[in-house]
């Protein structure tokens, strides 16, 4: 019977595996029903002897190659459940054949994965415990076209990279094998023979798990189910599909709380939204913030598990409180197990050499062109949004996706086919990710950080733009920083940095940020701020009472062990604010802002309105930035009737001195600030004073007959709405402005 198995045996292949140069093994080494029986093979480097268990009856192996390539005829007609068994000394190993089992990707998957459309690829690549055939296992995908040979080592397998050479897939380069026996916990990695010969090992660029952090040491993961009791939440969340709706987004990082009771309780307690998090996939090194992403498909093990993660994510869904993660589809660090040069060539990053190093981070940025790193990408959004119900991504350094000169000088970048320097592939990927996930979610909210100035970042893909529903607006919050951290005598140069802001806020829809990442932890952000410690923490809470009263969705991220008055302001300005629909229903709309003062810039203080269509809405907002308060500070105002005060932030209650304005107060028949009507209030020190308003009932009336006459007349005029645009001189002196500060930034990020 050895002649015979001899006699069916492909020896040029088997050379080749062998050699470890065979890229598709089961075609030769999987059971073979010949006219002479059933044909076993296998390679076992480094083996005594083999043999074919059936049952209780053993069938000897011959030893075909003195590399230890075996084989054996059995006298069956048809193929049976069979181990192998190898000695190794006086050790005896049994165990299943890896090539018994059928590709576990379907024609189909494959064609998807190559037009760049398989959504869930992360159910089929990576490491999937299973069954096949009834035999426990492993399923292992990876993909690398342009390897000589893939295999999966690990300790099942001695790290021996002969042993268990994968299959290629032929029309997308994907190697795959089922191995029996590889349980939950197993660790592993691909050894991947490139051309010129050379073996280097890699960790699985889908892989659910890593050995404990440093190591990117891959380890096989079940994911298992979770019980979600979270459809509530998931229904309620398609209003954020609205951008009319209140978002009060809380940054932190996961591993800084001890458990998720604690960040709940923490949230619930200060009336959040949104938490978002700090990249919550496995990373290199803690000094990168988590943003050298090292296994974009695994918890990171600094936190725990991914069923720990789930429970997080559940407990805080049943609070009502959506989830945000940190995503960086930009750019991944270099490190030898990565995916630079993952099977011997360019594979994920871009292709050109010179334009493949993000020239401010030293990491490689993604290649966009290719349909299948853009199903890693798509894939990796839908694996955090199916596995672990999330409800937004921020997608750090979007310009350097946007840009082919970003970061870079003249020279040292490619144009596009246009000879212009917008990345095309880039903008079609984002298109394309955008689009499908709000098919997918509508209610799932897409922030962009990009601090260039891309046009209409956040309009529709239908309209031929990106898609976002936001972008980060880090121009908004350095010049705030700047403007505070300036001493209050010299305050009065750096005004227009309080106001520039409206110049700009609805060619986008922003988030405006005073978190972790731009002004530090809550003890360095009041370290930038002049003064005493109590005009410190003044200061900070009219910082955050101007972002809450600013039009754009709001993210803060104070410490989670505060001060409890702090922490009780912090409660109080959310629920102003989710009160208010005057602060956040017309966010999208010039319409929904009005200025009152904004060129006090001996006195720091600045006034506007939010509005509604409703009048009764409407809400007044006066910011001190000065270290002066009024007993009397006069305010122009938009009809005659009640204004309240619903919100101070010099209140007791918050450490505050306690100059607020206790009483309703009347508007008075006088002219203030180019306005019919105004009032007298207290404006404290670095304080922020709101007030609800309420018109009288005939001015309501006078005011629907005005504007019905002028209506008719084809003059839709406004007489008691004073915008930007109507003070003209004021305009002239804007368009400075913002040359001076964009001169100015320029100056200081060159400085940086």
């Amino acid at each position: 019977m050895a002649d015979k198995a001899y006699e069916y045996m492909d020896w040029p292949r088997i050379e080749a595996i062998v050699y470890g140069e065979e890229a598709s093994p089961r075609d030769v080494m999987q059971p073979m029903v010949t006219a002479d029986g059933v044909l076993i093979q296998g390679f076992f480097p480094g083996t005594d002897a083999a043999e074919v268990v059936v049952g209780k009856t053993s069938y000897p192996m011959i030893l075909e190659d003195e590399a230890g390539y075996y084989a054996a005829m059995l006298p069956l007609k048809r193929i049976p459940e069979y181990r192998f068994r190898v000695t190794r000394g006086s050790m005896k190993e049994t165990f299943y054949d890896a090539y018994e089992c059928p590709c576990q990707i379907t024609e189909e998957e494959e064609k998807a994965f190559c037009a760049g459309v398989y959504y869930k690829a992360y159910e089929k690549l990576g490491a999937h415990p299973g069954v096949c055939g009834g035999v426990k296992g492993t399923y292992f995908a990876v993909w690398a076209p342009n390897a000589i040979r893939v295999s999966v080592v690990g300790d099942f397998d001695r790290w021996d990279g002969r042993r268990l050479p994968m299959h290629r897939m032929p029309m997308s380069g994907i190697f795959e094998l089922f191995v029996p026996g590889v349980q939950t916990g197993a660790s592993y990695q691909y050894e991947i023979k490139i051309k010129g010969g050379n073996v280097q090992r890699k960790s699985d660029p889908y892989g659910n798990g890593t050995q404990g952090a440093p190591s990117v040491i891959s380890v096989v993961t079940d994911l298992g189910d979770f019980s979600w009791q979270d459809e509530v939440w998931m229904k309620e969340r398609e209003k954020f599909a609205s951008r009319e709706v209140p978002v009060s987004i809380y940054e932190t990082d996961v591993t800084e709380w001890k458990n998720s009771g604690e960040l709940v309780e923490f949230l619930k307690e200060t009336g959040y939204t949104h938490v978002e998090f700090h990249p919550v996939m496995e990373y290199l090194d803690q000094s990168s913030g988590g943003y050298s992403t090292s296994s974009y498909y695994a918890v990171t093990t600094r936190f725990g598990t991914a069923a720990d993660f789930r429970a997080l994510v559940e407990d805080l869904h049943q609070a009502g409180i959506g989830v945000i993660l940190d995503w960086a589809p930009a750019q991944f660090p270099r490190f030898d197990a990565g995916l630079e040069k993952f099977d011997g060539t360019p594979l994920y990053e871009v292709q050109d050499p010179a334009m493949a190093v993000h020239p401010m981070w030293g990491t490689m940025l993604y290649n966009y062109g290719s349909p299948m790193v853009k199903d890693f990408l798509i894939s990796n959004a839908f694996f955090w949004l199916d596995e672990f119900h999330v409800d937004g991504f921020r997608m750090d350094d979007v310009d350097a996706m946007l840009y082919l000169d970003f970061g870079r000088e003249a020279g040292q970048w490619t144009p596009n086919l246009y000879g212009s320097n917008e990345n095309l592939q880039a903008l079609e990927f984002l298109k394309h990710l955008n689009s499908i996930v709000k098919k997918q979610d509508p209610g799932i909210l897409l922030i962009a950080q990009e601090d260039g100035l891309w046009p209409q970042l956040t309009d529709s893909v239908e309209n031929d733009h990106l898609g976002f529903d936001y972008k980060w607006s880090g121009g908004w919050t350095k010049d705030l920083l700047s403007y505070l951290e300036a001493e209050p005598l010299e305050r009065r140069s750096y005004y227009d940095q309080l106001t520039l802001s409206m110049m700009y806020a609805y060619s986008e829809h922003y988030v405006l940020t005073l978190g972790k990442r731009d002004v530090g932890t809550l003890r360095e952000f009041l370290e930038k701020l002049p003064g005493s410690s109590k005009q410190k923490n003044a200061q900070l809470r009219a910082a955050y009472g101007y972002l809450m009263l600013h039009p754009g969705v709001k993210m803060t991220a104070p410490d989670g062990d505060i001060m409890p008055e702090l922490k009780t302001y912090i409660h109080d300005l959310n629920e102003l604010y989710m009160s208010c629909p005057a602060l956040y229903a017309m966010d999208g709309n010039s319409d929904g802002f009005e200025w009152i003062q904004f060129t006090s810039y001996d006195e720091n203080v600045v006034a506007f309105l939010r509005k509604t269509e409703k009048p009764e809405e409407t809400v007044l907002a006066v910011c001190n930035f000065s270290p002066v308060s009024y007993d009397s500070y006069q305010v122009g105002v938009p009809f005659a009737g009640k204004y309240k005060e619903v919100f101070n932030s010099d209140s007791g209650k918050y450490g505050g001195q306690g100059a607020v304005n206790a009483r309703a107060k009347a508007a008075v028949h006088v002219e203030c600030d180019n306005r019919e009507f105004s009032l007298k209030l207290k404006l404290p020190a670095y304080g922020v004073a709101v007030f609800s308003c309420m018109p009288e009932k005939k001015s309501v009336k006078k005011e629907t007959v005005r504007k019905t006459t002028e209506k008719s007349k084809g003059k839709r005029i406004d007489k008691a709405k004073m915008t930007v645009v109507e003070k003209s001189s004021a305009v002239k002196d804007a368009v400075k402005v913002v040359k001076k500060v964009t001169s100015r930034r320029k100056s200081s990020a060159g400085k940086k």
